[in-house]
């Protein structure tokens, strides 16, 4: 039996539930849960109308509520949950699947609603628990973080004797046609973004002010791209299982309009977490009233939906890990990458390449974990596992990877 539940439905999830439609030789019952139920169902027809005949059932659930999550749990009895909400929502749902004996995957590592900041500490901390409930967590199993850890689990395996340097290179190339959007979930994205930039070098980590460190690389069929140091939570779990890595950095590339709007935004105030009261005029026009609102979560509100970005996204993606280390004695680099194409992700699914990127990773680890390959008691990040049977996956479900072998990787 291949039972499983997913949790959410935006981008990433619908690009899951069709890879999961794809692939019913391992996923015998699937599930899509979310606090609006009708979107899971908009997602069902979807799929349903490009031809696959996968019976899917749909649930509502307040993922922040542990007591609805175990009774959907229990109701369902998933092998298991496939966590594509929030980062806010990890810990609920790890709570959730504890309680009612359900095994656990996500895409992104926990962060707590009242601050912008994410580690896997919280995560981690809960290793002796699933240990000793004999369950598995799966954690960050998407492309970055996901298959740059699998890459770098593979490099490790079969290309190096020791790795030194580590630089995961993420570019986004396609062209949506709109002034200001983000390519997944706005609120988490903005978040990111605006936060302090931090590597690792040496043994100690190092912060910079936000977008403060960048450079042009070259993308393969791309081309140069400005690209800006960032903090992204695969270099947290790298580092510690590749204690021979003494540089670790995360680039990714932003377009000069995304961040003069950006700019704006922070410099205004929209891109504010805490909460603040105005006055509003009731719709009778008797008086106002006081409502509370977080500016970030109102500017999701007005923003672009990411779902609806693909019918005209142009372009592709490139993302890879560029690896310096030793083997049998010699220096040598390593560069392994995917490119995406927008168009073909949203022909395949209706969603662009960036949620095709990081949708079809979870439904890869998924099938790991139900054919018993990746499947052990604990949490774990994903190079804690064999990469090879990941890495065929990524081939024949839609993210071919191609190797460059000692070239030059301009960081």
């Amino acid at each position: 039996m291949g039972k499983v539940l997913m949790i959410g439905a935006g981008g990433v999830a619908t690009v899951a539930a069709f890879k999961i439609a794809q692939n019913t030789d391992v996923f015998t019952d699937f599930m899509i849960a979310s606090r609006r139920k009708e979107k899971c169902d908009q997602i069902v027809e979807a799929i349903h109308k490009k031809g696959y005949t996968m019976p899917i059932k749909t649930a509502q659930v307040d993922a922040d509520d542990v007591e609805q999550l175990k009774a959907l749990f229990n109701d369902y009895q998933p092998e298991l949950v496939i966590n594509l909400a929030l980062p806010y929502q990890d810990l609920t749902i790890m709570e959730a699947c504890l309680a009612c004996g359900c095994n656990y995957l996500d895409t992104a590592n926990y962060e707590p609603k009242d601050e912008a900041h994410f580690e896997y500490s919280w995560q981690w901390a809960y290793k002796e628990r699933f240990e000793q409930a004999g369950l598995c967590a799966i954690l960050g199993c998407g492309f970055d973080p996901g298959v740059s850890g699998i890459y770098t689990a593979y490099a490790a395996k079969h290309h190096f004797n020791e790795m030194t340097q580590l630089d995961i290179v993420d570019c986004n190339a396609g062209n949506h046609h709109k002034a200001f959007a983000t390519n997944f979930n706005p609120e988490i994205n903005i978040r990111e973004i605006t936060q302090k930039g931090l590597y690792y070098e040496n043994g100690e980590w190092k912060e910079t002010d936000p977008l403060s460190v960048h450079k042009a690389l070259t993308y393969p069929n791309i081309g140069p791209r400005e690209s800006y140091l960032m903090h992204h939570e695969e270099l947290e779990s790298l580092v510690k299982n590749y204690p021979s890595i003494k540089l670790a950095r995360f680039w990714m590339t932003f377009g000069q309009q995304y961040l003069n709007y950006l700019d704006v935004i922070q410099n205004i105030g929209m891109s504010r977490i805490d909460e603040i009261e105005y006055e509003a005029p009731l719709a009778d026009g008797t008086g106002t009233a006081k409502v509370k609102i977080v500016p970030l979560q109102f500017l999701k509100a007005v923003l672009p939906n990411p779902q609806d970005l693909g019918e005209n996204y142009e372009g592709e993606t490139s993302i890879g890990c560029r690896i310096k280390g030793t083997k049998d004695g010699k220096q040598r680099t390593y560069y392994v990458y995917n490119n995406c194409s927008h168009q073909a992700a949203y022909e395949e699914t209706g969603m662009q390449g960036v949620s095709y990127t990081t949708g079809v990773p979870a439904m890869i680890g998924a099938m790991m974990f139900l054919k018993g390959i990746w499947k052990k008691p604990g949490v774990w990040n994903v190079e804690e596992f064999d990469p090879d049977p990941f890495m065929e996956q990524l081939n024949t479900q839609g993210l071919p990877w191609h190797e460059v072998f000692d070239g030059d990787l301009e960081l």
